[in-house]
């Protein structure tokens, strides 16, 4: 049996009236104190700039439901990026309309209302009842945070009634009662065969595109995100033991400790490679443990309450100081880092900046004795024989996703140029694999990245994760100071 639109289970007990009659009573009224947010004047701006890109047009950006976990447990929710965007709403099952009225959009967010306590509800369904998970927002405290008008979820059918899907962009992918009601549509192909965007897909790169200049609170809350990682970081550190050994998993629960208790949680799934497992770039099974003269490489990062994320990789010495040969490989992955900073400021193409932190661990590759042949020849687009050692490229876009604005056409995205307030990455690595006999054996299993989230400003970039150190120097000081600091407390 199919679950209940009320939210009850086919398994909940049928009470007796006696019961239920019982329940019905002595609840007296919780008020919330709500007042409009700070986020609103920020997302009324950014919907008025979606609705001058589809005048005359309906558009709809659904967040979602609850995924199931397993049976009737569901996994935690996170809001829809491109839907928290536009409306500040972090909660399930909300659909954004702009609702064209000729001379531009009546914008109106559709949601789930509240069941006060003359429902059953709110002592019956584990999923809505406020009895199992607290009290909600009405449509009106909703309306009056978020600034915008809201009605109840309950009215979209009848009001989406008689559209023309012509005059409809969907985002799809989130709300499959939407997505049935308008029809995907088939790609036309472009003069070279290319399959072009649909209208719907325009829809998504558009959105994407709107999202890769930060406006001021949203650098804020990048900042945050990123201030609270470093803090991660640093407890990690402290329970590092420079000799012994330390399971994978321990080090993952201390940052996890830390994005719990200061933002929604982790933005992505923690890399924490140890030895030879920090050769694998999305190593998060982590079930291996420290060893003494080996190195950690850690890619971490928190995701605040605004679900704007992080990302940082630190790779760590366990032993508290570098071998000679760790740290010349650390130096070149710290140089080609530099290089591709040095690079950045507005009208930079993405492609310049990949190219110049290349050539930098190319460079290095070649005075490690790895590289056979010139650096030029690795690096000729018909070869690139490097990338057997760097694996990907030089960092990506970040903001609400991890890997963030990546519907974004590619013109205004890698094969484009940077512009002033956007956040990136610049993640730069070496990794010999643990069984490669085409480099010498004190270098196999050794892997090392560098990843800092910096935003583009007028005249280069600002490093907002430079709360962490990155030279080989730096780091064996830090990590130092780290451990005789000693383990903290979360909330310390």
């Amino acid at each position: 049996m199919a679950e209940k639109k009320s939210g009850e289970r086919p398994h909940d007990p049928k009470f007796p009236e006696k019961f239920l009659n019982f329940m019905r009573t002595g609840w007296g009224a919780t008020e919330l104190d709500v007042a409009e947010s700070a986020q609103a004047a920020y997302t009324a701006r950014r919907r008025e700039a979606v609705s001058a890109a589809f005048p005359g047009e309906t558009v709809i950006v659904p967040t979602g439901a609850e995924k199931t976990r397993s049976n009737d447990t569901f996994f935690r929710f996170r809001a829809g990026s491109d839907f928290a965007w536009l409306t500040g709403d972090l909660d399930p099952e909300g659909v954004l309309v702009l609702h064209s009225n000729g001379s531009g959009h009546d914008a109106v967010l559709y949601r789930r209302p509240r069941k006060g306590y003359d429902s059953d509800e709110f002592f019956r369904s584990a999923k809505y009842g406020e009895l199992w998970i607290g009290r909600k927002r009405s449509l009106q405290e909703t309306s009056v945070e978020l600034g915008i008008e809201v009605r109840d979820v309950e009215r979209l059918d009848s009001e989406l009634q008689g559209l023309e899907r012509g005059k409809v962009r969907v985002l799809r992918g989130f709300d499959a009662g939407v997505d049935a009601r308008f029809a995907a549509e088939e790609a036309a192909l472009g003069a070279e065969g290319h399959p072009l965007l649909t209208r719907d897909g325009e829809l998504a790169a558009v959105l994407s595109e709107l999202r890769l200049v930060k406006d001021a609170w949203e650098l804020e809350q990048l900042q945050d995100a990123v201030d609270i990682t470093v803090r991660g970081f640093e407890d990690v550190a402290r329970v590092l033991p420079s000799s012994g050994s330390i399971p994978e998993r321990a080090l993952e629960g201390v940052f996890g400790l830390r994005s719990r208790l200061e933002g929604n949680g982790l933005g992505y799934d923690s890399i924490v490679g140890a030895g030879p497992h920090a050769t694998t770039l999305h190593w998060i099974t982590n079930d291996g443990r420290t060893t003494p003269g080996e190195l950690i490489l850690m890619d971490m990062g928190v995701e605040n309450n605004h679900l704007y994320t992080a990302d940082v990789t630190r790779t760590l010495p366990v032993s508290g100081s570098f071998t000679p040969l760790q740290r010349e490989v650390y130096d070149i992955v710290h140089a080609s880092q530099q290089a591709g900073m040095d690079v950045i400021k507005p009208g930079t193409e993405f492609q310049e900046i990949h190219q110049t932190c290349m050539r930098v661990l190319a460079e290095g590759l070649k005075g490690l004795g790895v590289l056979p042949g010139s650096v030029d020849e690795a690096l000729d687009k018909d070869s690139l024989i490097y990338r057997r050692w760097t694996l990907h490229g030089f960092g990506h876009m970040l903001g609400l996703d991890v890997h963030d604005c990546a519907n974004s056409r590619p013109e205004h995205y890698y094969k484009g140029a940077v512009q002033e307030d956007f956040v990136l990455t610049v993640e730069p690595g070496l990794y010999f694999q643990a069984n490669d006999e085409l480099v010498p054996e004190e270098l196999r299993g050794v892997g090392i990245r560098i990843e800092d989230d910096v935003r583009v400003t007028a005249e280069g970039c600002e490093n907002l994760s430079a709360g962490l150190p990155r030279t080989s120097d730096e780091v064996e000081t830090w990590l130092a100071a780290q451990r005789e600091a000693g383990p903290r407390l979360a909330g310390a």
